[in-house]
């Protein structure tokens, strides 16, 4: 899954949109803090391709996007919505095609504004960026070329604190970046970064009302944060591959930023440090059991703003969950099976 797949709803509700060998399915709590339901298939019985995204916006709907091939050979892009944990999600309608037919040719990005509109962005045929993005009162406008060229298979956007959408792709000689200057156009092409990150280890979190900090791991295998106008900051080791999931809380009355990723040894490790602060440092813990290397995590905030972090491994169909403790520093509960 593209993005943070643990999401909290409207009524305080979380909600795990997780992956399987040809669909989405979701499972969300019953009450705030109480007991799961059993995982749901959305979309009925449709055949999806692997690699959905997903993307929730500041109204707490969830947006998830993914390829669902087609009767000649090729995919089309499908898009559902889903308004609260309890209700069922929308079924998945189609989007198109970047380049109007053709197969599979990344994997989706999904971010939403502050007007609810979700923007998707996916590599396209060429080698660039497209765009789709919802209107507010219904439908989508036409698919737009963003340019970019050799650009790698997974994107990452976020909205930040403003609504305003940034989106980061990784290419051969560097990171590309595109930023919304003004709600009502299009995002365009903004500064880039001159460096070669792993592919596949692209994060973007909001982390103030200006900036949007991205995650990546460079070559030397060091996880890096940069925000657009400075330079980037190594930060620590990174734990394992793929992208880290990242989060703002408070803990002990500061803010902090959360990073959580499945670490070498198969365990989930999880490192905290002041939000937009990385020469403070910052160091990994593990915690939990040695989970299969399929296995991913995802951070968010309770109904009480605590830090909760859910673990999923798609070949077993295990979801793990634990929470904070209510003591100092990022002491976590004993993890438990959903």
């Amino acid at each position: 899954m593209n993005g943070d797949w643990l999401l909290r709803g409207r009524d305080g509700r979380l909600t795990a949109y997780l992956t399987s060998d040809d669909a989405v399915l979701c499972r969300a709590e019953l009450a705030p803090g109480g007991p799961w339901e059993a995982s749901r298939r959305i979309g009925g019985e449709q055949r999806l391709r692997p690699g959905p995204a997903v993307g929730q916006g500041a109204d707490r709907y969830a947006h998830l996007v993914a390829w669902r091939p087609t009767a000649d050979g090729g995919s089309v892009l499908m898009h559902s919505t889903h308004f609260r944990p309890r209700l069922a999600p929308l079924d998945f309608s189609p989007l198109g095609h970047p380049n109007r037919t053709g197969d599979r040719t990344g994997t989706p990005a999904v971010a939403v504004d502050e007007r609810g509109r979700a923007f998707v962005f996916v590599r396209n045929g060429g080698g660039g960026v497209s765009m789709l993005v919802q209107k507010e009162k219904g439908g989508w406008y036409p698919w737009v070329d963003l340019g970019g060229r050799r650009v790698h298979e997974q994107l990452t956007a976020a909205a930040g604190a403003l609504g305003r959408i940034g989106l980061f792709a990784a290419a051969p000689d560097g990171i590309l970046h595109w930023r919304q200057e003004d709600p009502n156009r299009r995002p365009v092409r903004a500064e880039g970064l001159d460096v070669s990150p792993e592919p596949g280890t692209l994060r973007a979190l909001a982390t103030s009302a200006e900036h949007t900090t991205l995650y990546f791991t460079d070559r030397r295998g060091e996880l890096c944060a940069w925000r657009p106008g400075a330079a980037p900051v190594p930060l620590i080791t990174a734990a394992g591959p793929g992208p880290v999931s990242a989060v703002r809380c408070v803990i002990e009355g500061s803010d902090c930023t959360v990073l959580a990723q499945r670490a070498a040894s198969g365990r989930i490790a999880f490192a905290a440090y002041p939000t937009e602060q990385e020469r403070a440092g910052a160091w990994w813990t593990e915690s939990g059991p040695q989970l299969p290397a399929d296995a991913t995590v995802s951070v968010a905030l309770d109904e009480h703003g605590e830090l909760v972090a859910a673990a999923h491994t798609p070949s077993t169909g295990s979801l793990l969950l634990t929470r904070r403790k209510d003591e100092p520093g990022l002491a976590l509960r004993a993890w438990q099976q959903v």
